[in-house]
């Protein structure tokens, strides 16, 4: 309209215009507001003008002015100077700081189940992976759902790069800057261009939305084996690149992976007390769904009992959330000073090889020890890894300098999968 002189605006040239225009006039709401934005601010422009759903969104981005507008008409009086419209202010360290609140669901819910508490406080605190092995109605989804409740609170950062991908899906809903970490937990029907990202236009899937939070897979050997095979690399190298004849895309996926199972495929050990139970070979052909690969890559197997009538009607409730978050919090505050010249590194699960050579330094007994394990379990080279990283987390709770026996000890107890009986 402006190039064909239908209207007279001025300042064009340092104005973003953005939104989708229907045939009454108004504007709907667009995907991606946030990350235009930002762009549009690098790049010099002052002013965006977008939709008024998206408004608070793109004002998350300082230095630019953001104007929501509902029609079309409101957008030529405005660049004609026939109409005001006030700039969306938002205080985003102020409003980030106030909206941080805890989840509704708590851990102090969960009767009994103290073992399995500890193995989730040491994943959290070290950003570690973990697989839930139990029946039915043990509480593994119960678990893994007030996992979030034990996490840190997000940085500013944080928040920024989760909003921005939450943006690119259109899934912010009018909210500005995201204050909680996202908990992704999809069906077991879901497609391998759903979980990891792809389709024509390259889309974030649902391990770059649970970036910098938790995705959760319930019942994981009813995924397909071929979605399952592409999480490998995702996992280890903590984010994602979908390709195209004409271009190529990465999306950040650094999440902590929980993942839940039964034991056999009737959801009950070799127990001829149930009125269900699975012989060892059932056990063994249903635990092969899952490959070796990817149980490499989980930190911690752990072993989820059902809690005894007495314990499940006790009145006694456990430690809250809040209590546990802020052992986490000082473990984590730890991890970041030691990693603080190590550029990406955060905390204890994304140490690379050459982290733990200078950071898990054992002493000779602890050497034999972990030793004896890597012989009489058969393990990789990952898992002997992975039990290090879980070992230095452990150590760390403690606030101790050195990994010491008890700390290997109990990171072995945490491979459940690799020992005699589970896989053969």
């Amino acid at each position: 309209m402006a190039a064909s002189n239908q209207i007279s605006a001025t300042d064009l040239d340092v104005t973003v215009v953005m939104g989708e225009l229907s045939l009454d006039g108004n504007i709907q709401p667009i995907k991606g507001a946030l990350p235009i934005a930002i762009q549009a601010q690098k790049e010099g422009f002052t002013n965006v003008l977008l939709p008024m759903a998206n408004a608070n969104e793109a004002a998350v981005v300082e230095g630019i002015d953001v104007f929501g507008v509902k029609t079309l008409k409101e957008v030529i009086d405005f660049l004609e100077g026939n109409q005001t419209i006030s700039s969306t202010k938002l205080d985003i360290k102020r409003q980030f700081y106030e909206n941080i609140s805890s989840s509704e669901l708590d851990f102090s819910d969960v009767k009994a189940q103290e073992s399995i508490k500890r193995c989730m406080e040491i994943a959290a605190a070290g950003g570690h992976n973990v697989i839930l092995i139990g029946p039915p109605g043990s509480g593994k989804t119960m678990l893994a759902k007030r996992l979030p409740s034990i996490l840190p609170p997000m940085t500013l950062q944080e928040a920024l790069e989760t909003t921005k991908i939450h943006s690119v899906v259109g899934k912010l809903k009018g909210e500005g800057l995201m204050h909680q970490r996202p908990f992704r937990a999809p069906h077991h029907t879901i497609s391998d261009v759903a979980l990891v990202g792809g389709g024509t236009y390259p889309q974030p899937g649902e391990i770059s939305l649970a970036h910098n939070g938790v995705l959760f897979l319930d019942e994981l050997p009813e995924f397909k084996r071929g979605v399952l095979e592409v999480m490998r690399q995702p996992i280890e190298d903590r984010e994602v690149t979908i390709s195209r004849a004409r271009f190529s895309i990465t999306y950040p996926s650094s999440f902590m992976f929980v993942a839940s199972m039964n034991p056999s495929p009737s959801g009950f050990f070799n127990d001829g007390n149930q009125a269900a139970f699975s012989s060892p070979a059932e056990m063994h052909r249903y635990m092969g769904k899952i490959s070796g690969p990817l149980l490499d890559r989980i930190d911690i197997h752990i072993e989820v009992t059902p809690v005894p009538f007495d314990e499940l009607s006790e009145e006694r409730r456990g430690e809250t959330s809040e209590e546990i978050r802020k052992r986490i919090i000082a473990c984590r505050t730890l991890q970041a000073k030691r990693f603080e010249s190590h550029n990406g590194v955060y905390y204890n699960a994304q140490m690379g090889v050459k982290h733990i050579r200078t950071y898990c330094e054992l002493d000779a007994s602890s050497k034999a020890l972990l030793k004896d394990a890597m012989e009489r379990l058969n393990l990789s080279a990952r898992a002997y890894d992975r039990i290090l990283k879980v070992a230095r987390t452990i150590a760390d709770l403690e606030q101790q300098s050195h990994i010491q026996g008890q700390h290997i000890a109990e990171a072995i107890q945490y491979r459940s999968l690799d020992r005699e009986g589970w896989l053969g």
